[in-house]
C-alpha cells in the first residue's frame, strides 16, 4: 500500500458573491476532484489547535500528524533546517520577507505595506538585494541567509523570541503600528528601505511595471525545533515535494526526503507536473511509502486577493497534480490511499489565513464506491464527518484507529 496526500495551502475559502455565492474551490472545474469525491471519504478536519495562529507552519505540522501544542517552535526555524543553517540552543530565527512598501513622501512608518511577495520575486533577483543589504548590517550577532523567492532568514545569536507582525496581516495598512518595537530589529527595517529603494534591481523592477522589492520585514521568530523521525513514527518512509523552505524545513526535522523539483518556485506558474512525476516515481521506483505533495499557489493568490488567480490555481493542481498522481499510480498496478486537502483556509476577504477547518477527501484505490456529493466546503461540512484534531487526520489516511 502506497499513501499521498496532495496539499494545496491555503485553497479553502469563503462563499463570494463574485462566484455566486460559491467559494473558489466549488466555482472552479475540478473534475478529478470531483469524480474521487464520489469514490471517497469526505469531510472537515480542524488543522489549527484552539489559541494558536492560523498559519502554514502549525497547520502542515498537524496534517502531517505532528502535534503544534507539542512540536511548534515558530516558523523561521524550520526553514532554517530547509537552508541547512545549524541553530544553537540560544538561537533565534526569524522570517525575512522582502516586501513591497510605498514610497510616498513620508516617514517611514507611515508607508503601507502593499505586496507581501514583491511580485513573487526570483530566487536569483532576491540573493542580489539581500547581499546588498547583508554587506552594511550583518555582523556577528546578526546572520542573513538566502531562502526562496521573497522568504528569506535572519539569525539572531542569543537572540529572544519577541512578538512580530506578519506581512500579510497588514496589507494596504500603514505600517507604524505593526513594526518591530526591539530596536535593532527596527532599525535594520528602516535601513533596508533605504538601501534597496533605489538599487539597479528595482529600478528595472518598476521600469518593467513590477513591484520593487524595496524593505525587510521580519516576523516569525522562533528556537530550534526538535521534530520525531516520521519513520520511526509511522513505520514508513516519507518525501516531501515542496518548493517553500519551510515545508522542507518540516521534512528535515522529520527525518524524511526532499525531493527538489526543477521549475518549482511556490507560485501560480510552477512545475505542477514535475510535483506529480516525482512523487509517482518515489512510490513506484523509489522504495518510498508516502509522498508530501505541497502546492503554495492558491495561497499565495489568496494573499493577492485575486478570485481569478486562485481558482486558477485550484485548476491547475487538479488537472496538474491530482489527475497525474491518480494516472501514474492506477498504471502502477499497487494499491493506494490518496488524501487531498488544503492546511487553512486564505480567504479572498481577508487575504490572509483563518483558523476555519477545511475540507478533506481521501481515496481508495481498492474501494469502488458510488456517492452523490463533491469536493468542496459546503459538501465536505454535509457530510457529517469531523475531526476535531487535526494532528489525526493522517491517521485517517493510514487507516489508524
Amino acid at each position: 500500500m502506497k499513501y499521498v496526500i496532495v496539499l494545496g495551502d491555503g485553497m479553502a475559502d469563503e462563499p463570494l458573491e463574485e462566484l455566486g455565492g460559491k467559494t473558489p474551490l466549488a466555482y472552479a472545474g475540478t473534475p478529478m476532484m470531483d469524480t474521487l469525491a464520489k469514490m471517497s471519504e469526505i469531510g472537515m478536519v480542524h488543522t489549527i489547535p484552539e489559541g494558536m495562529k492560523p498559519g502554514s507552519d502549525t497547520a502542515n505540522l498537524s496534517v502531517l500528524g505532528y502535534d503544534p501544542q507539542k512540536y511548534y517552535t515558530g516558523r523561521s526555524p524550520l526553514e532554517a533546517l530547509s537552508i541547512g543553517v545549524d541553530m544553537e540552543a540560544d538561537d533565534v530565527a526569524l522570517r525575512t520577507n522582502i516586501v513591497t512598501i510605498t514610497e510616498d513622501e513620508a516617514p517611514f512608518e507611515e508607508q503601507r505595506i502593499i505586496d507581501h511577495s514583491s511580485g513573487e520575486i526570483s530566487t536569483e533577483d532576491a540573493a542580489v538585494l539581500l547581499e546588498a543589504v547583508r554587506k552594511e548590517l550583518e555582523t556577528d550577532v546578526y546572520r542573513f541567509y538566502v531562502g526562496t523567492s521573497y522568504r528569506h532568514l535572519l539569525i539572531w545569536k542569543k537572540g529572544r523570541v519577541v512578538d512580530l507582525v506578519q506581512p500579510h496581516d497588514v496589507l494596504n495598512q500603514t505600517i507604524g503600528q505593526h513594526l518591530p518595537k526591539e530596536a535593532d530589529l527596527l532599525r535594520m527595517m528602516k535601513r533596508s528601505y533605504e538601501i534597496l529603494k533605489d538599487h539597479p534591481i528595482n529600478l528595472e523592477r518598476r521600469r518593467r511595471g513590477e513591484n520593487p522589492a524595496n524593505c525587510f520585514w521580519f516576523w516569525g521568530a522562533g528556537t530550534r525545533p526538535s521534530l520525531s523521525s516520521f519513520e520511526e513514527k509511522n513505520g514508513m518512509k516519507g518525501v516531501m515535494i515542496s518548493a517553500v523552505d519551510l515545508l522542507k524545513g518540516i521534512a528535515v526535522g522529520a527525518g524524511m526526503k526532499v525531493i527538489q523539483v526543477e521549475g518549482a518556485n511556490g507560485g501560480l506558474h510552477t512545475n505542477y507536473e514535475g510535483k506529480a512525476q516525482a512523487a509517482v516515481d518515489a512510490l513506484t521506483k523509489g522504495g518510498y511509502d508516502f509522498a508530501y505533495i505541497h502546492v503554495e499557489a492558491p495561497d499565495e493568490m489568496g494573499h493577492q486577493g485575486s478570485i481569478e488567480k486562485k481558482v486558477q490555481a485550484i485548476e491547475y493542481l487538479d488537472q496538474r497534480v491530482i489527475r497525474k498522481v491518480k494516472e501514474g499510480l492506477d498504471a502502477s498496478g499497487m494499491d493506494y490511499r490518496m488524501m487531498v486537502l488544503p492546511d487553512h483556509p486564505t480567504p479572498i476577504r481577508v487575504r490572509t489565513h483563518t483558523s476555519a477547518p477545511v475540507p478533506y477527501l481521501l481515496y481508495d484505490s481498492r474501494k469502488q464506491q458510488n456517492r452523490e456529493w463533491l469536493y468542496n466546503e459546503e459538501e465536505a461540512r454535509r457530510s457529517g464527518n469531523d475531526i476535531a484534531e487535526g494532528h489525526k487526520v493522517i491517521d485517517r489516511l493510514f487507516e489508524r484507529d
